[in-house]
């Protein structure tokens, strides 16, 4: 059994070392992108939620 656990964990490094990993510059592109589009998805759901809870007003 623990054969088993020695050998998975061999493996386990064996393939992590086969892994490309991003540079920094990589990573904080990445970041970028992933802020600004959480931001402009947050700002388009705002505006539609204004919208339709003005249209709801208008109607009640």
């Amino acid at each position: 059994m623990f054969k088993k656990i020695g050998r998975y964990f061999k493996e386990c490094v064996a393939e992590m070392k086969k892994v490309s990993w991003p540079g920094r510059t990589e990573v904080l592109q990445s970041a970028k992108i992933v802020i600004i589009s959480t931001i402009c998805f947050a700002i388009i759901l705002g505006l539609v939620d204004f919208i339709l809870l003005r249209g709801l007003y208008l109607i009640f």
